[in-house]
């Protein structure tokens, strides 16, 4: 099952990436970056928009129904691009179906496969399967520079562009026929109706980590809609470079680093991702060769590799199991909030700044990125990361901590020392989650990670 998500995941995203010169698109329709970047800001939003009930419908009956509802709408939209002649209403709804499709694919994946992994996994499992992204974004852009090349200095020939969305919408229909594989065996249990997802927010809000969510969405707001149209304004005409040298960063960091969130810490990988966002977007300024994309390539890869897959452990592992699906999309929608922020506000700024809006727009994301860093620096990341687990553990306590509820000698070393197994609260769901809040003992650093245990995880010589 992993490995069919996995090459279905490469599929999409490669799809995905193939589509990152919309806004080339929208220019060949008569429009400009200001346009382009209204255009992405509406279709995320009505994205946002539908994962407050797209979560809770994968609580209730399963991924399989969301996950082939969704594929047949992305390829439903890409046949809509090829019947756009003009700018107008269809463009945005055109896009709008694009985004929210998007979502429920990429959030149907991500469910489906870490509700297979074990909680003290989740973070190293999602990493693994978002390594297929990065083999996707160079494929991508490389098939989009193949299409695009021999219509070199044709500014008004469509062609290239309706090559460009059959492709994708070809990889949907592939897509589909994987999608049908894994899901073949699911059977649908009738769960309980699952809480309006603003409710839930509120109820497992959790925490400034959201922030490294949005952060994530601006950074890739920037490389996906208008780094392309960037490489034009200094005369780059490919972008094979850059998403080649990002990816393959990206890649050898999401898989050679796999476990290290579980053995330095969530909270600092997070700190390190936000840091290697940044410092890739300043890279960008002085730009003026198409080799020269290769350093801010290797930082912002290597930032993303970090910090996407702790995103969302973090910020899903907040909410209980049994609600894992709204929350694993609500996350991923602070993501497109990033998005729905960011892409009208540098699209703007790159046609009122111009000579020197794209430096202006780098200038900024890379300062949001740092300042976010360090609002957590100061905040979440002086908390304890109770999702990590001593390396010295014996496999038999550390099941023990894994298990719903830790069998405990003495009760008063309960993590939720307030809420219990037999609590009345139907929303309890074990420790991992914490909900109520309460506070959760903690020892003495433990070794040089300096990251405190749970007490029922604590070995007995301590």
């Amino acid at each position: 099952t992993f490995w069919l998500a996995y090459v279905a995941n490469v599929l999409i995203v490669t799809a995905h990436s193939l589509t990152f010169r919309f806004a080339d698109y929208v220019k060949n329709l008569g429009g400009n970056e200001d346009l382009s970047g209204r255009v992405m800001s509406v279709a995320v939003i009505a994205a946002v928009f539908f994962r407050f009930f797209l979560g809770q419908k994968i609580d209730q009956s399963g991924t399989r129904r969301i996950w082939l509802y969704s594929t047949l709408v992305f390829i439903a939209s890409c046949a809509m691009f090829l019947f756009l002649n003009r700018l107008g209403i269809g463009l945005y709804l055109s896009r709008i179906l694009f985004n929210g499709s998007l979502a429920g694919m990429l959030s149907c994946s991500i469910v489906n496969i870490q509700n297979l992994a074990p909680a003290n996994r989740r973070t190293e499992i999602i990493g693994s399967l978002g390594s297929s992204g990065f083999i996707a974004m160079i494929l991508g852009p490389w098939i989009g520079d193949l299409i695009f090349r021999p219509f070199h200095g044709d500014s008004t020939n469509m062609l290239p562009f309706w090559i460009m969305w059959g492709s994708a919408g070809t990889m949907g229909v592939i897509y589909l026929g994987i999608v049908l594989l894994i899901t073949r065996d699911e059977i649908g249990h009738p769960h309980s109706p699952t809480p309006a997802g603003h409710t839930l927010l509120l109820k497992y809000w959790p925490g400034p980590i959201l922030w490294g969510a949005v952060v994530v969405g601006v950074n890739f707001t920037v490389i996906s809609v208008f780094l392309i149209r960037f490489a034009r304004h200094i005369g780059i005409e490919g972008m094979g470079v850059f998403f080649t040298a990002y990816a393959i960063t990206a890649f050898l960091f999401r898989v050679g680093a796999s476990g290290i969130a579980r053995r330095v810490g969530r909270h600092r990988v997070v700190l390190i991702g936000l840091l290697g966002m940044a410092v890739g977007q300043f890279l960008f300024l002085p730009v003026d060769r198409e080799w020269k994309l290769i350093f801010p390539a290797l930082f912002a890869g290597f930032g993303h590799a970090l910090l996407f897959p702790v995103v969302i452990s973090l910020g899903s592992g907040a909410f209980p199991l049994k609600y894992r699906g709204t929350g694993t999309t609500l996350v991923l929608g602070f993501t497109e909030l990033g998005t729905i922020i960011s892409a009208p506000i540098l699209g703007a700024a790159i046609v009122w700044l111009d000579p020197y809006g794209f430096k202006a727009m780098f200038l900024a994301v890379g300062a949001f990125s740092l300042a976010v860093m360090v609002y957590y620096a100061l905040t979440a990341a002086r908390q304890p990361d109770v999702d990590h687990f001593p390396q010295d553990l014996t496999d038999e306590r550390r099941r023990n901590c894994m298990a719903p509820f830790p069998v405990v000698a003495n009760p008063s070393d309960r993590i939720d020392s307030e809420r219990t197994p037999d609590s009345d609260d139907p929303d309890y769901d074990g420790p991992e989650n914490n909900p109520s809040g309460a506070e959760i003992p903690v020892p003495e650093p433990h070794g040089t990670g300096a990251i405190p245990e749970p007490a029922v995880c604590r070995s007995p010589e301590k």
